[in-house]
């Protein structure tokens, strides 16, 4: 930040992409912008390929093969201390949400039997307050997604892009050598989170991966989210077909309601890191406290109303209030290759950019 401004200026233009926010513990990388833009235009070139390959829908860069999109119930809790009583989690808040499961793979075919990365991405309605992007500055809708993995692969967007472009490769040994760009400990995040086995998505834990802001000051403070769920997994049959975790899905809220626990982490020490998504913040230490309770009701969301409201969405952490807004390199990146992707995709696809209201 700049010194030597009131508060409130401070405050305002750390909504702006490339103004950092030192306070919270960022540093920009070197050639982070131009690294970024190399990186969105890798995935928007791959995009444009698979639709002039196999036609439209231009499908998501990422996450493209979803289990289900579902209705829920966010409901913040009832007595919060005043630091975590910020944004959208004012005591006793009720929104109504749509929650999409996906796979990491896109590949259709593959058996959920195999290991893959798994996410949640949350979209809260009736959000009050500007948001940060420019474009849905006057949205009602808050945006929060998360992986089944508490770190991310990759540190900045230098080693990321590296991998990316070593992936993009015609030679085949430099594809399969490619998770070497990430360094040792990246490669072994990354093996355990594509080794990831799950019998229904309903029954995972989550993570935001990377940092975020949480508040205004004096409460201003950098945080990790989770999300716990309150079904226990059951046992996955090694020979689960492609869309078996749709089906298990399915199955279970015909019966119940799926529960979870919004979590909310708060850093507690300068060494647990904003810039590199690797480092896990140890719970020993900076534990979690939860802060709303996901309700999602019995319901049959596997239907091709469900399936394509899923598919016209767009999931962005920087669809946010200020209060929440992302913080780290990785995060920077995301809302650059997030925002192209999302309007590229869109236009392909020639759907609607306008954000859900019921």
């Amino acid at each position: 930040m700049i010194h030597g401004q009131s508060q409130a200026v401070k405050e305002a233009r750390v909504t702006d992409l490339w103004q950092i926010d030192d306070e919270l513990g960022e540093a920009l990388q070197p050639n982070e912008q131009e690294i970024a833009e190399h990186i969105c235009a890798l995935i928007t070139r791959g995009m444009k390929e698979q639709v002039a390959k196999t036609g439209p829908p231009a499908r998501r860069d990422v996450h493209s093969r979803a289990h289900g999109c579902v209705r829920a119930e966010f409901k913040v809790v009832e007595s919060l201390r005043p630091d975590l009583a910020q944004g959208v989690f004012n005591p006793g808040a009720t929104y109504r949400a749509w929650i999409r499961f996906s796979n990491g793979n896109p590949d259709m075919k593959r058996p959920d039997a195999k290991g893959d990365a798994r996410a949640m991405a949350i979209k809260l309605l009736d959000v009050p307050g500007e948001k940060i992007l420019p474009d849905e500055r006057d949205a009602s809708t808050q945006d929060f997604v998360l992986l089944n993995s508490p770190v991310f692969m990759a540190c900045d967007a230098k080693g990321y892009f590296s991998f990316l472009k070593r992936q993009d490769s015609s030679n085949p040994i430099t594809v399969f050598f490619a998770p070497l760009a990430l360094g040792i400990k990246g490669l072994l995040i990354g093996l355990k989170m594509l080794s990831s086995r799950i019998e229904n998505p309903l029954a995972v834990r989550y993570w935001s991966t990377v940092p975020f802001r949480f508040g205004d000051p004096p409460y201003k403070q950098a945080v990790k989210f989770s999300v716990v769920p309150h079904a226990r997994a059951a046992r996955l049959p090694i020979f689960a077909r492609s869309r078996f975790l749709r089906a298990r899905m399915s199955a279970y809220l015909k019966r119940h309601d799926a529960t979870f626990d919004f979590m909310v982490q708060p850093r507690t020490s300068p060494a647990m890191s904003v810039e590199d998504s690797r480092v896990e913040w140890p719970e020993a230490d900076a534990p979690f406290y939860k802060v709303a309770t996901i309700t999602i009701p019995q319901q049959d969301f596997a239907n091709s109303t469900h399936d394509a409201l899923g598919e016209r969405l767009a999931f962005n952490p920087w669809h946010a209030l200020p209060q929440h807004r992302p913080i780290g390199g990785l995060n920077r990146t995301r809302r650059v290759v997030y925002e192209a992707t999302a309007y590229l995709r869109r236009s392909l696809t020639g759907v609607s950019l306008q954000e859900p209201v019921d």
